[in-house]
């Protein structure tokens, strides 16, 4: 489908990096807008939720600049992550902040609500919604979002289940809206062969991580470039929801992560904790070699989307 006005002309190559708890911080987000690409960042990675209030206004300020001084090559929108589930406590705060900073794209997950909706659409922003399933998909749509972010097995943190060609293909049989696809994908040859199935635009996040802008630690960058496919475990220990997980991070926290039990609560034992220990990580992390820039990591995949173009046309 054709691209929403606000995103034309402003995107290098069709990517949304995607929000990370703990690793999306604005050092991150204006770095992948500058780049070209759609920085977004979890709400919650703002604390105290005053903080959020900064954030956006230093976001904005500093996008605009840029945009001033680079006209011919504006920077890409940004976009914040709501957790819309009752457990949320800041939820309506924090929508309210971002109504009032006018945030470009609000990405929502865990929950459909109409009120974010209505707000969001009454400045002009859109609203993506985070699906696992077909059902999902439908309910996000009939509530009348702008876009549907299909997370399929693979994606880092709490990947779904499906395959993207079985999740994009069946919600491209009804929906005609915009459609991004997250789930392994980190290098350009996998961002056009997600259009190849029907997808506007790639999520990219375990990728990312390893980039000098992200807030990441040192030792959980390293692991990502470490590690492979095979070094990624699905479970619902860590968080009570079924997510991938760094294998050597599960080590780190003194479990065998070969061996897990099932279980319906999150893990939390001792000094180690969910997500600051335990280190999210999606299936493309074979692909990451190094820990370079974020400019330096766009230039490479838009370098490899454009051959894998060219040979196809070829």
């Amino acid at each position: 489908m054709k691209l929403p006005p606000a995103l034309e002309g402003r995107l290098r190559i069709p990517v949304v990096g995607s929000p990370m708890f703990i690793v999306s911080y604005p050092e991150l987000v204006l770095a992948q807008c500058k780049a070209g690409v759609i920085g977004t960042f979890p709400a919650l990675n703002a604390r105290p939720a005053e903080q959020l209030d900064e954030w956006l206004a230093m976001i904005n300020a500093e996008l605009a600049a840029y945009d001033k001084e680079h006209p011919a090559q504006p920077a890409a929108p940004y976009a914040v992550n709501l957790i819309a589930h009752r457990t949320n406590e800041r939820l309506q705060v924090d929508l309210a902040t971002c109504v009032k900073h006018r945030v470009p794209i609000i990405i929502t997950a865990l929950g459909i609500q109409k009120d974010i909706i209505d707000a969001v659409h009454a400045y002009g922003g859109l609203v993506w919604h985070d699906v696992t399933n077909l059902a999902h998909a439908r309910k996000a749509a009939d509530a009348g979002v702008d876009g549907l972010i299909a997370v399929a097995v693979g994606a880092g943190g709490h990947g779904g289940p499906l395959s993207p060609f079985a999740l994009a293909q069946e919600i491209r049989e009804w929906y005609s809206g915009l459609l991004v696809l997250s789930g392994a994908i980190a290098n350009g040859r996998s961002v056009l062969a997600a259009q190849a199935l029907g997808c506007d635009l790639a999520y990219i996040g375990s990728a990312f991580i390893a980039t000098k802008e992200s807030n990441a630690p040192m030792e959980y960058k390293q692991m990502i470039v470490d590690s492979c496919a095979s070094d990624i475990v699905y479970t619902n220990l860590i968080s009570g929801v079924n997510g991938n997980y760094l294998k050597p991070s599960i080590r780190g926290a003194g479990l065998d992560p070969d061996n897990l039990p099932p279980r319906d609560k999150p893990y939390n034992t001792g000094a180690k904790k969910a997500w600051r220990d335990i280190w999210a990580g999606g299936h493309g992390i074979g692909a990451v070699k190094d820990i370079p820039s974020v400019a330096e990591f766009v230039d490479r995949i838009d370098a490899q989307y454009r051959t894998a173009k060219g040979s196809i046309a070829a």
